[in-house]
This record gives C-alpha cells, structure tokens and sequence, in this order.
C-alpha cells in the first residue's frame, strides 16, 4: 500500500501566509519557497511536498470568480502529477472559494483542502501551524492506493469540514468556522478520525471535469424588518440580473405585504431566477410551513433548502452560466450536486 503522497501547496493570500517583521512589527509576505526551512515540521511527514503561488497574492476580500478560475486551473494543469491539493487561503471569503471550487469540479477523485490562520505563520501562538500540516497529513490520506478524500474539503481547528457546507462563525477564535447542517469529516485528536460514512463518493468510471464558466450577474438580498420598497425595486430591475438569492428569516419566511411578492413574482416573470436561503447557520428553508413563506412558493421562489449562502452563492453562478430554462434551473438546483444540501 502506498503510505507517501505527492501534495501540491497553493498559496493565494491570507494571513496564514504572512510572517511578522520583528523589528517593525510589520506584516509581510511569506516567501514558499523556503517553507521547510520556515516550517522544519514538514520533514516529519512522509509525503513530499511542492508549493505554487499566485504570482501577487490577494487579501481574500478580494476574492472573485477570476481567481477562482485561477485556483481552479493550476489544479488542473497538475491533476496528474499529484495525489492531493492544499489551497491556502485567506479566511474571510474561504467558505465562498471551497463552495465555487465544489461544483467546477466534476467528478472529482483527489482532495481539494482549503485551510487557513486566524494568527501569521511567524507569530507565537499561531494556529497556522497546525492547520498547514493536519490539511497535508489528510490530503495525503490513502487507502487500498487512492485517496480517502475525493472532494473539497474545509480544514481549521481540528476538524475538516466539506467545503460547501461552511459558514466563517468567528472573527477572533481559532474555531473560525461551522457547519452545522453536515458533520466533520475528519477529526484531528491523537490519530486522524475519519468518518467515512459521510464521505463524498466518487464516480470513479468518470473523468475530473472542470467547469470554468461562472456567471456573476447575481444578488444577495437580506431581508431585514422594514426593508426599502424602493431600494429593493431598484436592485431587482437591474437590467442584466440573471438571478437573486434572498436571506429570509427561519425556514423561509419574507413579509407577505402585497408589494413583495409582486416584485418577486414579476422579477421571476422576466426570467430571473429567485433563490429562498435562510438567514440561519443552522436549518433549512421548508416554503410553505407557513403562511409567510407560501405566496413565494407559488410565486416560482426556488427552495435552498439547507444550503448555505457561500454555497447558494456559488451554485447559482454556476448554473446560470449552462443557460437552462427556468424550470430545468430550479429542479436542479434543488437538487444535491456535491453534497451541498441534505
């Protein structure tokens, strides 16, 4: 059995790959090639280990689609070459890169992990560490010759998460991260826990298939308690939206004043898709529960069910770019594609 993986690092941003100038207290750019040298604890792992980085990395409140094509493209060019990706990246918008990363690729037969720091990797209490070298360690993973790990995954904090189902919960903490709607993956104690019940299993009779086209002519609307008549008529008349994605409250709830809905059900009218998450990190939408959820039920509203927004995000932009007719939009997006909803 094969005990040693090739693992391909790729640095995007973020603070993970920072280190603090001692004598300004600055933060500056880590340089990878030097990461063994910088990080001796990699010598200990039995795989061996290759970095690429962006050629300006990016603060992830930067992240756009541009970039994840970017990503997503390195990993192509070098799918062959290796057993496993770490995608190190900024954890502002890290759970938005995992979800878009998800569903470009197709098929996918190799781990994808993205990790990340609250702290630079240069500082003494950093958490980087530890998140940089438990992501190789599960990357690495193999089994009967082939990777455990067969999708895009989310590492901080002791814990792998599957990228679509994440949510940034904390600023501060090392815990930045939730998914409250799936279980971990792995679990990092004394030994890696793999749950492999809830694993994503591949199509292995199907070739990796990367989708690059990804349309952002999109919205996200957060309903919010006494929300402007005339701003939300402004964004939903935008000539070029192809869709929206509204954060309602509970399981699906939005006022049922007569305005609302007719503004909904005329922006569907036009062919825009509409897209029902909750506002909740935890639960699902379930239209027609009650009574302020049933008029954008049958208006056309789309069910997120329990996917998360990063996730909604990213799926909707996905799937506008296949030019479906509405109907086929919807049972689509309804339905799981990488394990995004239950």
């Amino acid at each position: 059995m094969k005990t040693s993986s090739n693992i391909l690092l790729i640095y995007t941003g973020g603070t993970i790959g920072m280190v603090k100038d001692f004598e300004t207290g600055a933060l500056k750019a880590f340089n990878f090639d030097e990461l063994l040298q910088n990080i001796p604890e990699l010598k200990l792992l039995e795989h061996s280990i290759e970095t690429v980085s962006f050629s300006k990395p990016i603060d992830s409140s930067n992240m756009r689609p541009s970039f994840w094509l970017q990503m997503a493209e390195i990993i192509e060019e070098n799918y062959d070459k290796y057993d496993g990706f770490v995608v190190l990246h900024g954890s502002d918008t890290m759970s938005y890169s995992a979800s878009a990363l998800s569903f470009m690729f197709e098929n996918l037969s190799k781990p994808i992990i993205l990790t990340g720091s609250q702290l630079p990797i240069g500082d003494l209490r950093t958490d980087a560490k530890e998140n940089l070298i438990t992501s190789i360690q599960i990357a690495g993973l193999q089994k009967h010759g082939r990777p455990v790990i067969t999708e895009v995954g989310l590492y901080f904090e002791y814990k792998l998460y599957r990228g679509n189902r994440t949510t940034k919960i904390n600023a501060e903490h090392f815990q930045a991260f939730s998914s409250l709607n799936y279980p971990p993956l792995v679990e990092s104690g004394v030994h890696l826990a793999v749950n492999d019940a809830v694993l994503w299993k591949p199509n292995r009779r199907r070739k990796m298939k990367l989708h690059k086209g990804l349309d952002d002519r999109i919205a996200l609307v957060k309903i919010f308690p006494g929300i402007n008549r005339s701003l939300l008529e402004h964004i939903f008349s935008k000539e070029d939206l192809k869709g929206v994605i509204l954060e309602t409250y509970g399981s699906g709830n939005a006022p049922t004043e007569e305005w609302f809905v007719d503004l909904v059900k005329n922006t569907i009218s036009r062919g825009v898709v509409v897209v029902n998450v909750t506002q909740c990190i935890g639960g699902s939408v379930a239209m027609g529960q009650y009574e302020t959820s049933t008029q954008l039920k049958k208006a056309g509203v789309i069910s997120g069910k329990d996917i998360t927004t990063e996730a909604a995000v990213a799926k909707v932009m996905y799937l506008l770019a296949k030019d479906l007719s509405p109907k086929v939009f919807k049972t689509i997006f309804e339905t799981s594609l990488r394990g995004e909803i239950t």
